[in-house]
């Protein structure tokens, strides 16, 4: 198989993306290579408002962004794809989302690769900030949007980095939390 190393010498190639949260296991768009991958430098965190997915506007939901973490690698999914497809991900992922290039190391391969990944810095409006884990998961328990229940995505993403071999403890104890009948507690 062959890895695409380097795109930004060439306009117009495939382009890796870094998918972290619901680019796991939601993939609504066409690729050309899936490969499990990490970033350095970055750790998933619910501090991203979703006014348009697992929310709306007058309740937002919580969804995963990165924030910054020396020495902490977090795992996901790298897809390589046209560039045509940021059309519909930069749509997916308008909520307070940019794009920021990054370093994408690939599992079985020597050399990263370099592509993209999207990131809700605290500078966006939709940005919500840490919150006490209990209380944010009783946010999450309680919010839903046109995606779907706010509880749903933290079970689908916990499951699916179960899949991966990843052990990510703030979405561990999310998971943990929302499924115990103790959650209003505390």
């Amino acid at each position: 198989m062959t890895i695409v190393k380097k795109q930004a010498d060439q306009p117009g190639a495939p382009t890796w993306v870094f998918g972290y949260g619901s680019l796991i296991y939601k993939v609504d768009f066409p690729y050309l290579q899936r490969e499990i991958g990490s970033i350095s430098g970055w750790q998933r965190r619910f501090w991203q408002g979703s006014h348009d997915h697992r929310g709306t506007p007058e309740a937002p939901g919580r969804v995963v962004t990165l924030v910054p973490a020396r020495n902490r690698i977090c795992r996901g999914v790298a897809y390589l794809v046209q560039p045509k497809v940021f059309t519909h991900l930069d749509h997916r992922e308008k909520n307070g989302y940019t794009r920021l290039p990054c370093s994408i190391a690939l599992d079985g391969h020597s050399e990263p690769v370099d592509g993209v990944v999207y990131v809700a810095d605290a500078d966006n409006e939709a940005y919500m900030g840490p919150m006490p884990i209990r209380a944010l998961a009783s946010h999450i328990q309680l919010s839903h949007g046109p995606s779907g229940s706010n509880r749903e995505y933290v079970l689908r993403l916990a499951d699916s980095l179960r899949e991966l071999g990843e052990s990510d403890p703030h979405v561990e104890e999310l998971e943990s939390l929302l499924v115990s009948v103790h959650l209003g507690s505390e």
